[in-house]
């Protein structure tokens, strides 16, 4: 069996440690898996006609947005905890809130108001956490085996989209999507857990988080033109990705009349794309960023299209999962590339800033993702999302051969 495993993955899997973190991510990830579909088929379930998918957008941006401001209002208290309690303190508050959803349904007094609270509150310390997670497999592993640690982690992350948004296709048609939310939460408790009784190798040198903190690591960035670039990129791709999660949702009950399950179906074949798409990028050793990342974000779009053409729903499907496949590297590369070209003590700092930054993009996207969709409808928004996407492609292209006939240009000048 061992000679079926890549070898860029067999050094990582033969780590006690890192195959800890992996078990305990893989069940986490199956719980948000899970909660693509439950977050918002429950806010379908408790808004009123008419006003669906404003509170659609809202509730799938307070899961995530609120990072935002937990990344900069904590950050003097929490710059000095290590990874590892940054991982456990997010996995806390995540169970915690989460699990209150389903308490309070069951009770009978879940409103749609409290429901985006608890929702913006379990997402408080995401910023940070994702910040430690990555900081920590960072420390622990040398750096020529990160591009493929990271793409391990984001594949798995992936994967879970293929099993968990299949199973809460079901559980929400036939039992309650606030269940669904209770079974994520839980898996966060167990992710927890597991983190808590985690021993690092004593090779490992992890430190507190450094004192810049999010903000000082937006600071950081502007010294450094090429990681604010690939984050500007990463922001608006991530912001035109937003509505993506609010329209199809929609689409899949006023276009085509489908339940949740086959909702589900579309999370899972993107999953099964983004797993074969991101595994076989992290064994490749060398890539050249700029022309994938850009090539990544032009044919998302593309694969959108097809939406807005009313394609017939079983090419949709193929087009979701390619979309998968070619979506799915993206993460991995760019977290790459932040620790590679990070100073070691900034690291933190920067990832910390990273995902502050990104956390405002999507959810933003999300959020705006009600309103188009009321407008336009479901099907012509995912539709002008892909269009949008590839002309921020096509642009991104026109900047870098601006910026590579400039470099070269200057070169040339100080030769003569």
């Amino acid at each position: 069996m061992p000679h079926l495993i890549p070898s860029a993955y067999r050094p990582l899997l033969a780590d006690r440690s890192f195959r800890r973190l992996i078990l305990g991510f893989c069940v986490s990830y199956l719980g948000d898996g899970m909660s693509f579909v439950a977050v918002a088929w429950l806010a379908i379930e408790l808004a009123p006609q008419g006003t669906v998918g404003l509170w659609v957008g809202g509730s799938v941006a307070a899961y995530v947005l609120p990072g935002v401001v937990g990344a900069l209002v904590f950050g003097r208290r929490l710059r000095r905890m290590t990874p590892k309690r940054l991982l456990l303190a997010d996995n806390i508050v995540r169970g915690v809130f989460l699990g209150a959803i389903p308490l309070a349904w069951l009770a009978g007094f879940l409103t749609l108001p409290l429901y985006v609270g608890l929702l913006a509150i379990s997402s408080l310390l995401h910023a940070w956490g994702n910040a430690g997670k990555y900081t920590l497999l960072a420390e622990i592993l040398p750096k020529e085996q990160r591009l493929a640690a990271n793409t391990l982690v984001s594949s798995l992350n992936f994967a879970a989209t293929i099993a968990g948004p299949a199973i809460a296709g079901v559980l929400v048609t036939y039992i309650s999507s606030a269940l669904v939310l209770g079974l994520d939460a839980l898996t966060y408790v167990f992710l927890a857990v597991l983190i808590a009784r985690l021993r690092l190798p004593t090779s490992a040198h992890v430190s507190p988080i450094d004192r810049t903190a999010a903000r000082g690591g937006l600071t950081l960035l502007r010294s450094h033109p090429e990681l604010l670039g690939l984050l500007a990129l990463t922001w608006f791709f991530n912001l035109l990705y937003g509505p993506v999660e609010v329209a199809l949702p929609l689409h899949v009950i006023d276009d085509l009349n489908g339940s949740g399950t086959l909702l589900g179906l579309y999370w899972t074949l993107f999953g099964v794309g983004a797993v074969l798409g991101g595994l076989t990028v992290g064994v490749l050793q060398r890539l050249p960023l700029w022309p994938v990342t850009i090539s990544i974000v032009a044919a998302w779009g593309l694969l959108l299209l097809p939406f807005g053409f009313d394609a017939p729903t079983v090419v949709t499907l193929v087009s979701f999962a390619l979309g998968g496949a070619i979506y799915g590297p993206f993460v991995a590369l760019s977290v790459t590339l932040m620790q590679e070209k990070s100073p070691p003590q900034h690291l933190a700092a920067l990832l910390a800033a990273r995902s502050a930054v990104l956390l405002t993009a999507s959810p933003l996207g999300t959020a705006l993702g009600g309103p188009l969709a009321t407008t336009l409808g479901p099907r012509m928004t995912l539709g002008a999302s892909g269009l949008a996407t590839v002309m921020l492609g096509v642009i991104a292209c026109v900047l870098l051969l601006a910026r590579h006939n400039g470099t070269g240009y200057r070169a040339e000048s100080r030769k003569a």
